[in-house]
C-alpha cells in the first residue's frame, strides 16, 4: 500500500523537528544484524537485517573465459532479484527497474573501489580465469533495500571461499572448497544512501519514508575517497545540498565500518 497523503504529512512535519516515527534521529540507522554462511552451498553467503528490511546475496563462482579487454583478469557480475513474497507491491513476473538499478549500483561500487583483487583470480591469462557472480535476493522490502544490498555483498565476499579446480579437465569442483580465499582490500566498499523529503536529510528510511522521498544520492566510498555515485528520483540538489548529502555520509559512513570489521 502505498504512503498516504495524511501519513506523508506528518512524516515531513516529525522531520522538520529531527523526529521520526520509529523514534530514530534523521542521521541514524535502524538495528543492522548481518549473518554469514547462510546457504551450504554457496561459495559465501550472508543475511542482512536493517530493521525489518531483509537481503539474502550469495556468491558463486565458476570458471570461464576473461572479458577482451582485461584478458589477466578475474570477471565480476551482480545480480539482483526482487521476490514478490517481499513486499505486496511485487507482482510475479518481469523484474522491476529498481532490481536493475540495484545490481548495477552494487557492482559498480564493488569494481570501481578495486576491493576484489580481479588479478589474483587469473587461472591461465587470455584463457581461464574466475568469475563471480553476486546474486541479490530480496526478503523483505521495508525501504532502503540499496544500503542492505551493498552490506550484503561485502559480508558475502568476506565470507566466500574459492571452490575445487580440476586442472586436467578445466572445470569448477561444486561443492568442494579449498581454504583459499578470495583477495580483497582492506579498504571496505560502504554504499549509504541519503534521501531528502522537504528541507530534510535522513539515512535508512522506512518504506513510508522512503515513498515520499523528492531524490537520493547512493555515494561508495571508504574513509572520505568516493568510488562511485548514483542519483534518483527527480528532483534536483543544489551544490549546498550536495555538501549537506555528503558530510552526512561521512559522518555515517564512520559508524557502519566499525560494524563491517567485526564480520
Amino acid at each position: 500500500m502505498i504512503t498516504s497523503d495524511l501519513t506523508a504529512e506528518r512524516i515531513r512535519e516529525y522531520l522538520k523537528e529531527g523526529k521520526r516515527f520509529d523514534g530514530r534521529k534523521l542521521d541514524e540507522f535502524r538495528e543492522i544484524v548481518v549473518e554469514t554462511g547462510v546457504s551450504k552451498n554457496a561459495e559465501g553467503s550472508a543475511r542482512v537485517k536493517l530493521g525489518k528490511t531483509e537481503v539474502v546475496v550469495g556468491v558463486k563462482m565458476d570458471v570461464s573465459e576473461p572479458y577482451a579487454d582485461s584478458k589477466d583478469e578475474g570477471n565480476l557480475m551482480v545480480t539482483a532479484e526482487f521476490l514478490p513474497l517481499s513486499s505486496p507491491r511485487l507482482d510475479l513476473g518481469p523484474q522491476p527497474f529498481e532490481s536493475l538499478e540495484l545490481a548495477r549500483v552494487i557492482d559498480r561500487g564493488i569494481r570501481e573501489s578495486h576491493y576484489i583483487d580481479l588479478k589474483k583470480l587469473c587461472i591461465e591469462e587470455g584463457k581461464k580465469v574466475w568469475t563471480v557472480m553476486i546474486d541479490i535476493y530480496t526478503i523483505n522490502d521495508d525501504g532502503n533495500l540499496l544500503d542492505a544490498a551493498g552490506l550484503g555483498a561485502v559480508a558475502a565476499l568476506k565470507d566466500a571461499r574459492i571452490p575445487g579446480y580440476n586442472e586436467e579437465t578445466g572445470k569448477t569442483k561444486f561443492g568442494e572448497w579449498t581454504d583459499k580465499k578470495v583477495a580483497l582490500t582492506k579498504e571496505v566498499p560502504i554504499s549509504l544512501t541519503v534521501h531528502k523529503i522537504g528541507d530534510s536529510f535522513v539515512v535508512d528510511p522506512t518504506k513510508e519514508e522512503e515513498d515520499i522521498s523528492e531524490t537520493r544520492v547512493t555515494i561508495c566510498s571508504y574513509n572520505g575517497i568516493v568510488h562511485s555515485m548514483q542519483k534518483g528520483n527527480s528532483k534536483e540538489l543544489s551544490t549546498e545540498e550536495f555538501n549537506k548529502v555528503l558530510d552526512l555520509i561521512e559522518k555515517t559512513e564512520r559508524e557502519i565500518i566499525k560494524q563491517v570489521e567485526k564480520i
